[in-house]
């Protein structure tokens, strides 16, 4: 399956609308920490709503951690950021992938940018900067699942 992983967060209200994206698309969400915030459910369920109860949801200690789990040996990490040189929807998605969007304020430090096996960018209008990490990723997502046939409802609708 395809999955996401957040990049030391900034902003509690993208953590809940990546979980409720999750739990929407079938999809797990992975959290790297340290947070940019204290990390309270409370605060991030203010988004998600109940649609939290139905995501799997793993949090990391740090991009050590993250990088130790055993599954990271045989899937691709997917980096999206406003530097990536190939566009999101001219990319080969595979079922492993997992897509990692940075922080809010910073983006990923060039040591977690050197382990991805790819870096992603959503074109914009010209002049703007960025899209809201949880709109980036819910656009990229789409894609991805529309790609390795994962959309729910893929295997019933064809």
């Amino acid at each position: 399956m395809v999955k996401i992983a957040l990049y030391q967060p900034d902003i509690a209200a993208n953590v809940g609308a990546v979980l409720r994206l999750g739990a929407c698309l079938g999809v797990a969400v992975e959290i790297i920490e340290p947070c940019g915030f204290p990390f309270d459910m409370r605060r991030i369920r203010r988004v998600a709503l109940d649609y939290i109860d139905h995501v799997e949801m793993r949090r990391h200690a740090s991009w050590a951690a993250f990088q130790a789990a055993p599954e990271r040996s045989s899937e691709r990490l997917v980096l999206l950021s406003t530097k990536g040189r190939a566009r999101y929807d001219e990319f080969t998605f595979q079922p492993g992938d997992t897509l990692l969007l940075g922080r809010e304020s910073a983006g990923v430090p060039p040591e977690v940018a050197a382990a991805a096996d790819a870096v992603l960018r959503v074109p914009l209008a010209e002049g703007m900067r960025s899209l809201n990490v949880a709109s980036a990723c819910a656009m990229v997502l789409g894609e991805a699942l529309r790609q390795t046939d994962l959309l729910p409802g893929d295997r019933d609708e064809r």
